[in-house]
């Protein structure tokens, strides 16, 4: 792990929101056409994810043959958008906006096209607006053998930077939507 990803010796430990998802409950995608979870990405993850114990979060991707690199296994790009979103969802606990700052992933092992991935993940510390993580992806299983793994650095922004930098035309259809809970969610995680 990079020293990027080591929280500071004065960091705290996370600590959960009181109005975060009870533990099992689906966090569901937090905007329709997010490519790791949104339901609007034909191609995409369709990640599914649910709030842990904790400041936790577990999640479940099947590898479809759209996301494979080499001939019947995962791109590793993927793997990695997977680690991202699990990691991401983790600031939903938090109830923060957030976006990835760093991603370092290894990777253990190949991912054949059709397995279930299982994803875990973790807030470690926090530091002002630095939210620190980590998590893993695993095959056969949610005890089975680590394929990839990752640890992230997260930093907490207001909804301007997406505003700000987002296209205009998608920016206007999420804040024009009437659902005040799927408005605000729409820009929980990374842009």
């Amino acid at each position: 792990m990079s020293t990027a990803l080591t929280p500071p010796a004065g960091a705290r430990p996370p600590v959960r929101h009181p109005d975060a998802p009870a533990p099992g409950e689906p966090l569901g995608s937090h905007y329709d056409h997010c490519f790791g979870c949104g339901g609007g990405q034909p191609h995409g993850l369709h990640l599914d994810a649910r709030a842990g114990e904790g400041v936790t979060v577990t999640a479940e991707f099947t590898v479809t043959p759209d996301h494979q690199g080499a001939p019947g296994l995962a791109h590793g790009g993927v793997l990695a958008t997977a680690l991202d979103e699990t990691l991401g969802a983790l600031n939903w606990l938090l109830r923060v906006i957030a976006v990835t700052g760093r991603l370092e992933t290894d990777f253990v092992r190949p991912v054949p096209v059709g397995t279930v991935l299982h994803l875990e993940a973790e807030v470690t510390a926090v530091d002002g607006r630095k939210i620190y993580s980590t998590g893993t992806g695993r095959i056969g299983g949610p005890q089975g053998p680590v394929a990839v793994r990752a640890d992230a650095l997260f930093i907490e922004v207001k909804v301007e930077h997406f505003i700000d930098n987002g296209r205009p035309e998608e920016i206007r259809a999420a804040m024009a939507d009437p659902d005040q809970v799927r408005r605000a969610r729409a820009f929980e995680v990374n842009p």
